[in-house]
Formats: structure tokens, sequence, C-alpha cells
């Protein structure tokens, strides 16, 4: 603020004491040459003489139009010493003469090279006030008269003299003049001459007048920027130093915190963008903690069966069955999906996994994903349906990745169906899209919940269960192929009637 006002009162002295000057110069010298034009437009006309004191009253100048003899044929003065007026007419064929060498204008300034001719005249007795010329005749007063002749004070006599100086006419040391010469032909062959003149006052007591004004001024003004500056700085700094305060405290740790979305609008969205970050942040913190919890879960258990029955089968004869082997077996592809999964996922959101797309046949591989089942139907009663049309449908995509959105879809589905244990997988072929639906007849998901289902790990009832099958973040993995494909994708649901989730993929012809 003081710099801004540092610089506006710079550019104000400037222009109103160092160059004031030559400024009020400029625009005397503009006036003239526009005085000139005008005058121009109406020489030789029948109304050249009102056009001549009509330009000179509106730019306050002298006027003077002469032959080329230096005759004057108009006149227009507007000023007592204008110099055009007291020039002899030598000085003035002198202009002229110049100005015919200068292509028919000449500008002279400060009445450089002007001779005046200065009128000496005589004055007596009243005659002294009046500025009156002396005659000829003496007038004589006798001796005994002469007693009784008051002599005039000092103050007339200072006043007698500058009057003398006015009458005079002689060459100002304060004002300057500007004249402009200009030689008129006309159409008819008749020549003018046209000297404009203009009386440029000295700007010296205005320039000191402007600098005492400028002083206070500048005092003024800095004494506000000040002010000014201190209660934009509290205004805009208080909620600042708010925000900093509380961002520490978000930095320990504390994602609780809650900025005041106060002062400007700018801060305002600052601390809503701000609030916004600390929620998700909270979330995340939570998430990451019950992704730790869960993945502890399902590591443990696995590695604790293949232990156990390890154990048992060392210690105890005639325990080295097939049934216990198959148990190490099957814990221990548990523990593989597992990690599998968890790198499959950590190489989708990084973007290192790219795509085979390949044109196959969708309907033959949910089928094929469904037989994988075929097995848990028959031991668990488990039923899963499958509805489509008599026609296959193909697609363009990676077949193994879509493989794994099928799979880990109808797992989910297994894992949270209802008490009837039934799931229904339906195709749908709309126009040039198909679309692929997985329901199941569970419990539901809560409006508020149904965007965070995606998530790694999150579980609706915040209880974790181990899954029937699968490592809890086929959800996750179904998200992150389905984007790297551009599929469309989401979930219906409604409490107490099951779940949908859906895809959609191009159909290719």
């Amino acid at each position: 603020m003081l710099s801004f006002m540092a610089i506006l009162l710079i550019i104000l002295w400037l222009f109103q004491t160092v160059y004031l000057d030559t400024f009020y110069k400029a625009i005397k010298t503009n006036e003239l040459e526009n005085a000139l034009k005008n005058v121009e437009e109406f020489a030789g006309d029948d109304e050249f003489y009102e056009a001549v004191e009509t330009i000179a009253d509106r730019y306050d100048i002298c006027i003077l139009v002469t032959d080329t003899e230096g005759n004057q044929l108009y006149s227009a003065e507007k000023n007592v010493n204008c110099a055009i007026h007291k020039l002899p007419s030598n000085e003035l064929k002198n202009l002229m003469e110049r100005a015919g060498e200068n292509g028919n204008v000449i500008k002279i300034k400060n009445n450089a090279g002007l001779n005046f001719d200065k009128y000496k005249n005589s004055v007596k007795g009243d005659e002294l006030m009046s500025g009156e010329e002396e005659t000829s005749q003496d007038i004589l007063i006798p001796p005994e008269d002469m007693e009784n002749i008051e002599l005039p004070s000092e103050e007339e006599r200072n006043k007698f003299k500058d009057k003398m100086d006015m009458m005079n006419m002689p060459e100002n040391d304060e004002a300057e003049s500007l004249i402009i010469v200009k030689l008129l032909t006309l159409d008819d062959g008749t020549e003018y001459v046209v000297f404009l003149n203009s009386m440029v006052t000295p700007v010296s007591a205005t320039v000191d007048t402007l600098r005492v004004q400028l002083i206070y001024i500048s005092v003024i003004m800095i004494i506000i920027s000040l002010v000014v500056a201190i209660i934009i700085s509290l205004r805009v700094s208080k909620p600042i130093i708010k925000i900093n305060d509380t961002a520490k405290k978000m930095a320990q740790g504390d994602y609780n915190v809650e900025y005041e979305e106060g002062g400007y609008r700018e801060i305002a969205e600052l601390s809503r963008t701000l609030n916004y970050t600390a929620r998700e942040l909270e979330k995340t913190e939570s998430l990451q903690h019950e992704i730790i919890a869960n993945v502890s879960h399902d590591l443990r258990t696995p590695l604790t069966m293949i232990t156990a029955y390890s154990e048992v089968m060392r210690d105890i004869p005639g325990e080295n069955s097939p049934e216990n082997v198959q148990v190490i077996i099957d814990e221990a592809k548990r523990l593989t999906n597992l990690v599998n999964d968890m790198l499959d996922i950590s190489k989708l959101q990084a973007g290192v996994t790219t795509l085979d797309a390949r044109e196959y046949n969708l309907t033959k591989g949910i089928k094929s994903v469904i037989d994988r089942y075929s097995k848990l139907v028959e031991q668990d009663g488990y039923k899963v349906y499958f509805q489509y049309s008599d026609e296959d449908v193909m697609v363009k995509a990676d077949e193994f990745k879509i493989y794994q959105v099928l799979y880990n879809l109808i797992n989910n589905a297994v894992n949270y169906t209802g008490e009837d244990k039934t799931v229904i997988i339906r195709q749908i072929v709309n126009g040039g899209i198909v679309r692929i639906e997985v329901t199941d007849t569970g419990e539901g998901i809560p409006p508020e919940k149904i965007e965070n289902v995606w998530e790694r790990y999150y579980k609706i009832d915040k209880k974790h269960k181990r899954a029937v099958m699968g490592t809890g973040l086929g959800l996750s993995i179904v998200k992150n192929i389905l984007k790297l494909h551009d599929a469309k994708y989401g979930v219906i649901s409604k409490v107490g009637n099951g779940s949908t989730f859906w895809f959609e993929l191009k159909i290719l012809k």
C-alpha cells in the first residue's frame, strides 16, 4: 500500500510541479494551432471580421490580419500586453519574411528577436492619473503657490510608475508571448498575413502553491495508506493466522479440526476446502486402520490354519490324511489370492496396468465364471441363475480383466445374498450396449453409503466377516478395471431388497 501510494505521489509531483510549465505551454501552442485552422476556414468570407472576433474570444488570444505590406486589415486584441499589436510595421514585415522561409509558419517564444518601440510620453499634473499624452503647452505655476502644492505619496508614485510601464509596453520579463505567423493566399490571389499571439503566464507561483498543497496531500495520503494497510492486513491476516494454527493441528493428526469460514470470499473458500480435506483425511486414516486390521485378519486366519493342520499331521499318527492336506492347500490358495488381489489393486491404482483388448464372447465368459461356482452351489445350496437371450454377445475388451470383474461381482453377491442363497446374473442388450447385472437378495445398502462400497475393505456394518470366497478387495478391483475400460458402472440398492451391481460395454458388431 505504501509503495503504491509513493508511486502515485511521485507521479503527481512530476506532473504538477516539474512538468507543469511544459504541459501548459504545449496546451497553449495547441490552442493557437487550432485557432489558426479556424481562421483559415473563414478567410475571404464576408463575415471574416466577426469570425476573427469570435475565435479570439473563444481561445482568449490576440489576432492580427494584415496585408503583405504590414497594413492592418482585421484586428482582435484581447490582451493589453499583446506583442503583435505593439510591433512596428518593420518588425511585422520581419516576421513575415521569417515565416516565408519556414513554410509560412513560424513560432516565436519568449519574444526572442523582437524589438519593441517604446513610447515615451510626458505627463503632468492630473494627467498623470489619466495616462493621457502631454500637450505641447506648458503649465506654469506661480512661486507663491508652490507651497500649496501637495506632492504625490510614495504609493501614488508607485501606481504611476506601474501605469507608465504598462503604457510604454516594455518587454515583459515575466510573461511570455507565443506567436504564430502564417501567409494565406486565397483562390483569387489575395494574400493575407495572420498573426496569432497568446500570453503564456508564468506558472512559478502556481507551482509553489501546488508544491505546498502536495506536501500536505502527501502527508495525509501516507497516513491514510498506513491506516488502510493496517485495517486490511488485520482483516486478511487474522483469519489466515487462524487457518495456519488449525492446519498445524491437522498436521499433527487431529482431523476433527474446524476451519472458520469467515473474512473475504477467497479465504472462506479456502476454509471450506480445508474442512473438506480434513474430513477426507479423517476418512482415509480410518480406512487405512481398517485395511490394516482386515488384511491382518485375512493373513492370520489361513496362516493359523496351515500351521495348525501341519502340526497335527506331524504330531498325531494317522492324521496325514488327504482331507487335512486339502485344507492346507485351500488355505494356501486363499492366502495366494489375497496377495494377488493386493498386487492387482496396487498396480491398477498406480496406473501401470495395460489393457490387452481383444474380441471375445462375453456370454461364454460369464458362463465360465458360473462354472467355477458349481461345486459351491452343490455343497452349500447356493443358486446362481444366468438370464440372457439366445444370442451371444461379442465385445472388445481385456478378457482376463473382465473375467476378474465378473468373478468379483458374483463372489460379492454370493457373500451378501439373503437366506434363499440366490444370485441372478442378467445380460441385457440395448442397441449397441450390453449391460451386465449381478443381483443378490441380501439386506441392501443405505443410500448414504452406496458411494463407499467401492473402497477397499469397506464394510456396511463395520464388522469384518470372513467371506466365503474372496479377499475383501474385489469391488475396488472391479472399479479400477472398469475405469481402465472407460466403462460405465454403478450399484442399485434398496434396504431390505438386496443390491444390483452393473456395468456396460460396447457391443462389437
